[in-house]
């Protein structure tokens, strides 16, 4: 499976897909990083990990759809079994998901679909659950709105601010992210409609408080 992945920022998410691969939790190649921010960090673990980088900047063109579309040319330059977003801060026009249907991941840090959208540990932090989380999901139209592959919650502590909460979430994020893709890349999941099915049945801790890492890939 070749992967192309799309950031903006420092990639903590990405390294913890660069380390799955190396270590072969994940049957994946990492075909290319590109960023729309110039000096992303994101580029620089990349290029620590050996694999190709590519900008382009979104402010070089007159609107989103023109970016979209280059963007999309780019992608296919490298000929990617799956695109994945890891920290890519650009809302994607309908013609670029439609594109890629059923080959398009993201991370977003909340159980979806509660809290879509920026902000999240500060909106459960004053909406006051007690669970909080993060949730890999194919793309669709709507923003962080598209089937679920996998979710893992976090206790909210009484004691915790946005800081201390995203900390914690974070840390399930880089859990749960290589085992999505390690999931797709060994063909067990299938997009019906807008539910995710599997071909077999998977453990039972995949979605439990901190659960039992199944994929653990140290982030540096």
């Amino acid at each position: 499976m070749r992967i192309v992945a799309l950031v903006s920022g420092r990639g903590s998410n990405l390294q913890a897909i660069l380390d799955a691969v190396a270590d072969g939790a994940v049957p994946a190649e990492l075909a290319a990083v590109v960023s729309n921010v110039p000096g992303a960090y994101a580029l620089e673990r990349a290029a620590r990990s050996g694999v190709p980088t590519a900008v382009l900047r979104h402010r070089n063109f007159p609107d989103r759809a023109a970016y979209d579309a280059a963007l999309a040319e780019l992608i296919d330059g490298y000929r990617p079994d799956l695109v994945v977003l890891a920290g890519f801060m650009r809302l994607l026009t309908p013609a670029f998901v439609a594109r890629y249907h059923g080959r398009l991941v993201n991370i977003h840090p909340s159980l979806l679909p509660a809290f879509p959208g920026l902000h999240t540990h500060r909106r459960a932090l004053e909406q006051g659950v007690k669970l909080h989380g993060a949730t890999v999901h194919f793309v669709s139209e709507d923003v962080d709105a598209g089937p679920i592959i996998i979710q893992a919650a976090v206790p909210v502590l009484d004691d915790d601010t946005p800081e201390s909460l995203a900390e914690r979430v974070l840390a399930q994020e880089h859990r749960i992210y290589p085992q999505a893709l390690a999931w797709i890349g060994q063909g067990l999941v299938r997009l019906e409609g807008t539910r995710v099915r599997f071909a077999r049945p998977l453990e039972a801790d995949c979605a439990l408080i901190w659960p039992p890492s199944t994929i653990a890939a140290p982030v540096r």
